[in-house]
């Protein structure tokens, strides 16, 4: 878990790429902090998703998709990861963060980089409620529409771990000037639009 200026020297592989050019504005950003990718691989892992998920899928042929029974498991997939416990020491390690980034108490929203979806709510000491939008987050991957995705883009149901944006206050709208600001300063950076190498 890392404040924007500390991610900002992490590969964006860890953080995002968002995180990166966030990074270059922190100082106008809300309170907020960064959970790294590792932190949801270490979910998946510690409560054998991978595995569970794997078995759970088996019936479904990407290349001829029942939808029917695909939203059945999509159902249980979602029921699975939100019922699914993190780790004691992962969530003292996030209430730490949620607790030292200001955010136990008020409203809160979360988000991958570069993606509008977000969940919130408002936070009551010692921030638990943070917890529960993450994973509600984390659930929102296995739903019948993100699922089928995959399987149209990727021919599978696997899925990467990645990086979550969290914020004080409700989510915002899209800011035109900010993110005119960002591409300059990505562009000056990456003159050759080489995402990701940075």
């Amino acid at each position: 878990m890392f404040t924007f200026a500390e991610a900002a020297s992490l590969p964006a592989a860890r953080v995002g790429l968002e995180t990166h050019l966030l990074a270059a504005c922190a100082a106008e950003l809300p309170r907020a902090f960064v959970l790294e990718a590792a932190f949801e691989e270490g979910f998946y892992r510690r409560a054998n998703l991978p595995e569970q998920l794997g078995k759970l899928f088996v019936p479904i042929n990407p290349r001829r998709i029942d939808e029917d029974l695909l939203e059945d498991l999509c159902a249980k997939a979602t029921g699975l990861v939100r019922t699914s416990a993190l780790m004691d020491d992962s969530v003292q390690l996030l209430l730490r963060a949620v607790h030292n980034a200001g955010l136990s108490s008020g409203e809160f929203h979360l988000r991958r980089p570069a993606e509008r979806r977000s969940e919130g709510g408002v936070a009551r000491p010692p921030g638990n409620e943070v917890l529960f939008a993450l994973k509600r987050l984390w659930a929102s991957d296995w739903t019948f529409e993100a699922v089928l995705a995959r399987l149209d883009t990727q021919g599978s149901i696997a899925l990467e771990a990645r990086s979550v944006l969290i914020f004080a206050g409700p989510p915002g709208q899209p800011d035109p000037a900010l993110a005119e600001r960002l591409g300059a300063f990505e562009a000056w950076r990456n003159p050759l639009g080489l995402v990701g190498l940075a």
